[in-house]
């Protein structure tokens, strides 16, 4: 278990809005500073850009899962909008988002398009799996990405409610 997510679980706990508003500065270039001594008290070192996001998507949308990849994240959240799954080459929007995220090149880019997802997940009200998440961003690679993409696509699941936990 990850010291970072067991003291941000603690600041959950206690209600610290504050230092929460603080962490999803990270989030934004140019209010990153706010962020840097609230990192500081989590032993984040400044410019540790995984751990930074890790504490930052935490503060945005603090529900958590224990199993699961980001992959289910998306697959839930194309559920839960009601998109179906083309018969033929059309994708749907969600399929789409989710191509261009096992696209992305390692660092900003990805973390902007994970980013978006936790932002939806949010709003769709699915929990994400930070722990997994975290081992995933640093070490993005196919293996990753094929993970991801079995939970996305994976076979005879669409019969499974989005409203089932994970």
């Amino acid at each position: 278990m990850s010291s970072l997510l067991e003291q941000l679980r603690w600041y959950r706990q206690h209600e610290n809005r504050g230092f929460f508003a603080n962490l999803r500065c990270y989030l934004v270039k140019s209010k990153r500073q706010k962020a840097w001594p609230v990192l500081n008290r989590l032993n984040v070192t400044i410019g540790d850009d995984n751990l930074g996001y890790i504490a930052a998507w935490y503060a945005t949308h603090p529900e958590e899962s224990q199993a699961g990849n980001l992959g289910t994240v998306c697959r839930l959240i194309r559920l839960k909008r009601g998109e179906v799954q083309g018969k033929d080459e059309k994708l749907s929007p969600m399929e789409r988002r989710f191509q261009q995220l096992l696209a992305s090149e390692k660092g900003d880019e990805l973390r902007d398009r994970i980013t978006r997802v936790i932002l939806l997940a949010k709003s769709q009200g699915i929990p994400i799996n930070y722990e997994q998440l975290e081992k995933d961003i640093s070490y993005w690679n196919d293996r990753t990405k094929t993970e991801w993409a079995q939970e996305f696509w994976a076979p005879n699941i669409e019969n499974i409610s989005a409203e089932e936990p994970l």
